[in-house]
C-alpha cells in the first residue's frame, strides 16, 4: 500500500481534506452496490466490533494457512499470509501515532511560555500545525490498515481439533454404531411413497402454495412432529437444560457473527442460502437454526465461571434456502426449506468445553437410542466443518427406503470463535481478566429427518405390499395427542 505524502509548499493539501475525500469515495462506492447504505439511525447491531486475536494469527500464520486449505475455506489466495505484515504495520503506525500525540500534548505549554518571544512562538505554532497534519495522516493510514486487517482476519476459520480427519466427507471416521441391525435397502420403504399413501404428508399442496421442497404434515404426521419435539425436550430438561422458544427472525449481523456464510459457493453467481427480509434496516434474515438466536441470547454478557456451563434447549423453525442442494437429497422430507428443530446450546469455560461436547453427544445418544433406530456417530473431516466449528460429530440413521445413511443430528464445539464476535465472556474468581467463553451446539431433534427414519424403518405392509401402518417407538406414546386412526399406529 502506498504511503500518503504531504506537500510542504504553498499548495499543500490538508490531510483532513484527503481524509474527507477518501471517506466520500468509500461512501459513494457503497451506494453504487446493489444494497442500500446502512441507515445511521438504525445501526447494524448494538454490539461492539468483533475482538479477533490478530497476534495469534500473525504468530501462527503457517498453521492458519494450512488449516484454511484443509477446510477448503473460501478465502482469496495469500490473504492469511498478509496478516503478519498488516499486524506489524498496525503496531508500528500506532506507536508513531502515540508519539506524535504526546508531542502535541506538550506543544501548548511551549506556545504559552513563548508568548513574549515572537520568533519562538511562531516556530511553536508551525510545529503544532505540522504535528496536527502528521497526526491526521497517521490516523487515516491506521484506519486503512486496521480495516484491511479486520477484513482479512474475519474470514479466517476456527482452528481444528488435532484428531479431526483431513479431507472431504468420505474421510469421516466412524466412531460407533448403535441400535438394531439395519434393515436391507428396499425402495418400497421410501418415505415419500409411504407418507403419501398413509396421508401423513401432502407434498403437492406444499408445492402449489409455496414451491418445491415445501410440505404439509397431516394427521399422524403432524402428531408425530409434536410427540418427537416433546420427547426430545423432556430429555434435555432432565439433563438440566432450560427450555426456550426462539425468534425465527434474526439480524443478519448476528447470523454472520455466529459463522454462517450466506452465499452458496457451489454456484458461479453468489446466491443466498438464507431467506432475507428485504426493505428493512438493520437487515433481517430467517434463522437457519435455533443456534443463531440462542447464541445471540448471550451476546455482550459477562458470565460468572461458577455458573458455567450455561445450558439451554431452543425450539424454533429452521429456514434453509438450500440453493446448492443437488440430486436425490432434495426428495421428500430429507432436505426442505422449513422445518421444526430442537437445538441444544451451551456456554462453557475454555477448560471444560471438550467435556461439555461429550455431554451433548451423550444426550443425543439417549434420544436416538430411545427411538430404536440403527444409527452411527462420525467424527467429521476438515472439509465438512463450518467456519465456526473446532470439531463436529455427526449422527446418521439408516434409512432403508433411501438405501443409505442420512444425517439426523450434529454436535459442534465452536471454542471462542462465536464468543469473540458476540462478546461472550466470563469472570474467573480472584482474577482480573475476562476470557472469552466457549460455545457449543447440538441437534436434539431435526423433525423431518427423524420422521423419514421412523417411517422407512417402521412401515408395515399387507400381503400385497401396500403400506398399511407404522410401528413407532413406545417412548413416544406418552407424548402422543390422542386422536387419529387407531389402527395406523402400533407402539413397539
Amino acid at each position: 500500500m502506498s504511503t500518503l505524502s504531504i506537500c510542504r509548499g504553498p499548495t499543500r493539501v490538508q490531510p483532513k481534506l484527503i481524509h474527507a475525500a477518501r471517506k466520500s469515495q468509500r461512501i459513494t462506492s457503497r451506494c453504487l452496490t446493489s444494497k442500500p447504505p446502512p441507515d445511521p439511525h438504525h445501526p447494524v447491531t448494538s454490539l461492539p466490533k468483533p475482538r479477533l486475536n490478530y497476534r495469534d494469527m500473525a504468530v501462527n500464520v503457517v498453521y492458519k494457512s494450512h488449516n484454511a486449505f484443509n477446510r477448503k475455506a473460501p478465502l482469496p489466495i495469500g490473504s492469511i499470509q498478509a496478516i503478519p505484515r498488516l499486524y506489524a504495520e498496525q503496531k508500528a503506525i500506532s506507536k508513531r501515532l502515540d508519539e506524535k500525540r504526546r508531542c502535541r500534548s506538550t506543544i501548548g505549554e511551549r506556545i504559552r511560555l513563548a508568548a513574549k518571544d515572537p520568533t519562538e512562538k511562531h516556530l511553536a505554532l508551525e510545529e503544532a500545525k505540522s504535528l496536527k497534519e502528521e497526526v491526521a495522516t497517521l490516523e487515516l493510514k491506521l484506519e486503512e490498515v486496521e480495516e484491511e486487517l479486520f477484513r482479512v482476519a474475519l474470514g479466517v476459520p476456527n482452528d481444528t481439533h488435532p484428531e479431526v480427519p483431513i479431507g472431504p466427507e468420505s474421510a469421516a471416521t466412524v466412531l460407533s454404531h448403535y441400535g438394531p441391525e439395519p434393515l436391507p435397502a428396499f425402495p418400497h420403504r421410501d418415505h415419500v411413497a409411504v407418507a403419501t399413501a398413509l396421508e401423513l404428508v401432502d407434498f403437492e399442496a406444499g408445492a402449489a402454495v409455496s414451491g418445491t421442497s415445501w410440505y404439509y404434515l397431516m394427521n399422524e404426521g403432524a402428531l408425530l412432529e409434536m410427540a418427537l419435539t416433546n420427547y426430545a425436550m423432556s430429555i434435555a430438561i432432565k439433563h438440566g437444560f432450560m427450555p426456550v422458544t426462539t425468534p425465527d427472525v434474526v439480524r443478519a449481523d448476528i447470523a454472520s457473527r455466529c459463522g454462517f456464510q450466506p452465499r452458496d459457493e457451489q454456484l458461479d453467481s453468489p446466491v443466498s442460502q438464507m431467506y432475507h427480509i428485504n426493505h428493512y434496516l438493520p437487515e433481517l434474515v430467517l434463522a437457519g437454526t435455533a443456534e443463531i438466536p440462542l447464541a445471540g441470547m448471550f451476546a455482550n454478557q459477562i458470565l460468572s465461571e461458577d455458573k458455567l456451563p450455561v445450558k439451554v434447549v431452543g425450539l424454533g423453525r429452521a429456514f434453509r434456502a438450500e440453493a446448492g442442494a443437488r440430486g436425490t437429497d432434495t426428495r421428500g422430507l430429507y432436505r426442505v426449506h422449513q422445518f421444526t428443530k430442537l437445538e441444544l446450546f451451551a456456554v462453557s469455560s475454555e477448560a471444560h468445553s471438550e467435556a461439555v461436547m461429550e455431554d451433548l453427544k451423550t444426550i443425543q445418544l439417549e434420544i436416538f437410542n430411545g427411538l430404536g433406530l440403527p444409527f452411527r456417530v462420525l467424527d467429521m473431516p476438515t472439509e465438512e466443518l463450518g467456519a465456526s466449528a473446532y470439531r463436529k460429530y455427526d449422527i446418521e440413521a439408516w434409512m432403508p427406503g433411501r438405501g443409505s445413511w442420512g444425517e439426523i443430528s450434529s454436535t459442534s464445539n465452536c471454542t471462542d470463535y462465536q464468543s469473540r464476535r458476540l462478546h461472550i465472556r466470563y469472570r474467573c474468581k480472584g482474577e482480573t481478566g475476562l476470557p472469552f467463553a466457549h460455545t457449543l451446539n447440538g441437534t436434539a431433534a431435526a423433525i423431518p429427518r427423524l420422521i423419514v427414519a421412523l417411517i422407512e424403518n417402521g412401515v408395515r405392509f399387507d400381503g400385497a405390499g401396500n403400506a398399511i401402518g407404522l410401528d413407532l417407538p413406545r417412548v413416544l406414546q406418552p407424548f402422543w395427542v390422542q386422536g387419529g386412526r387407531r389402527d395406523l399406529i402400533r407402539w413397539v
